[in-house]
């Protein structure tokens, strides 16, 4: 018997201001690290490897959360499902404003991470609420206001650490995601279930997930270390092959899987998800190169910068990303999703070798790392967009979760990659890279953004249905 659903109840303007507001603040808590990274390094005793891990181990978090969260959606509603994740998140940010040190921090980090899975629910919320064709435009100014809030963590997170402390510049932004997810559960309608709830969580799928994920990520963290501890590696790898084996044939076989694998197997999901990984790659390694190069003494070969001049330095880019999300959704519905993301490939590559070439001025790294913000931006918010428009509506967590999955995934290989690449180019006793491990990261980052461009030949023009 086909299921029937109940006509979705229109979400009004408050509502989705809400919702956005809810993007903005968690952006803002998702961005403080990246500009102050090189004043935690100094304050927590850090090292570059340490400073990375510090950098991914919220993307950790949302790896494991995202899929869950997006199927959980899908089955009980997305604005019940949201609200508990958000008291999960608004504990990290309270965690890591008043951390001491650095595995406190880590540990707030951690639950912080739970956001990520925020951005499925809310594209679960937009297609609820909203006609279908406003859905489109609806999800790319969601993701925008996300990356808008990152805006504004970027530009304060130094000035409120240098002028107050580090611990403020989690606090602010924490307040602000408790104060707008009361708003979204005072404003938002309940959305009904939109899938059988008859067969309980699938526990075995989801464990099997789990330790998928966080099998994967410790791979990605010991793996700059691989001379060191080659059979450590070894061995999680073997671990990592059977848990991936193992899920997928559960999955296969469970009546309500939480993640189904075929769902990988459609074209829509799994060249998104391929473009996501070697785009977000890509990007990640610029992310994480760029302010390290301008914290770098000026006597050397960097700038010499301290964390206010490095937000604003990061501003140009995370003005740039805050634009790309509407402009995606416009660009997909006009363009099809084919146009958007082959274009932003192309730009994100040029980016990425011409910094290569030339970052010896304050300028260049500026305009280039804008360049990349605004590729990244367009290309992802695409391609979100059309997997989203390209499932059922009752799918549409689940889908945009695996894409936003893969996102965290290849943020947090980039990441690893550029984080070795720094230290083995760190002479001992020193804490100073050497010039040539920036130029070698930057190559390395375009040669990974250019794979991603015989992939999005092969979209189709529309919405990659």
């Amino acid at each position: 018997m086909t299921e029937t659903l109940a006509p979705p109840v229109r979400a009004g303007k408050a509502a989705v201001g809400a919702l956005g507001a809810l993007a903005v603040a968690t952006g803002a808590l998702e961005s403080v690290v990246t500009p102050t990274l090189p004043l935690l390094q100094r304050e927590l005793d850090m090292s570059p490897a340490e400073g990375a891990l510090l950098s991914i181990v919220l993307l950790v978090t949302g790896a494991l959360i995202t899929p869950v969260a997006g199927s959980l959606g899908d089955r009980y509603g997305g604005k019940r499902v949201l609200i508990r994740l958000m008291a999960v998140v608004c504990a990290g940010g309270l965690v890591s404003a008043l951390a001491p040190n650095l595995p406190v921090l880590l540990l707030g980090q951690i639950l912080q991470g739970a956001m990520v899975g925020a951005l499925p629910l809310s594209f679960i919320l937009v297609r609820e609420h909203l006609p279908a064709r406003a859905s489109q435009v609806a999800i790319g100014t969601v993701s925008g206001l996300f990356v808008g809030g990152g805006m504004a963590g970027t530009l304060a997170a130094g000035p409120v650490a240098e002028g107050l402390s580090r611990h403020w510049m989690f606090a602010l932004p924490t307040i602000a995601v408790i104060g707008s997810t009361l708003l979204v559960n005072a404003l938002l309608p309940d959305d009904p279930p939109g899938r059988p709830q008859g067969y309980g969580v699938d526990w075995p799928g989801l464990a099997l997930l789990s330790g998928t994920l966080v099998t994967l990520m410790l791979v990605l963290a010991l793996a700059p270390d691989i001379g060191a501890r080659p059979l450590v590696l070894l061995a999680l790898v073997l671990v990592l092959a059977a848990l991936a084996t193992g899920w997928v044939a559960v999955e296969r076989r469970a009546p309500a899987p939480m993640v189904d694998p075929r769902l990988l197997a459609r074209p829509a999901v799994w060249r998104s998800c391929v473009l996501t990984f070697t785009l977000c790659a890509g990007t990640a390694m610029a992310v994480h190169l760029i302010p390290q190069l301008f914290a770098v003494d000026g006597e050397a070969h960097g700038f010499g910068a301290g964390a206010t001049e490095i937000g604003f330095f990061l501003l140009p880019g995370a003005v740039a990303a805050s634009l790309a999300g509407p402009l995606s959704g416009i660009g997909v519905r006009r363009l099809g999703s084919r146009a958007v993301v082959t274009g932003g490939a192309v730009l994100m590559t040029a980016a990425l070798f011409a910094l290569a070439a030339a970052h010896t001025e304050v300028w260049h790294l500026v305009v280039a790392k804008a360049l990349i913000a605004l590729a990244n931006g367009l290309c992802v918010t695409a391609l979100v967009t059309g997997t989203a428009m390209a499932v059922d509506r009752r799918e549409t967590g689940i889908a945009t979760g695996l894409v936003l999955v893969t996102r965290v995934v290849g943020y947090a290989v980039g990441v690893q990659i550029s984080g070795a690449i720094l230290t083995a180019a760190t002479p001992s006793g020193s804490d100073v890279p050497a010039a040539s491990a920036f130029i070698t990261g930057f190559v390395i980052a375009g040669a990974l953004t250019a794979l991603s461009l015989p992939v999005a030949r092969t979209l189709t023009r529309g919405a990659m249905k």
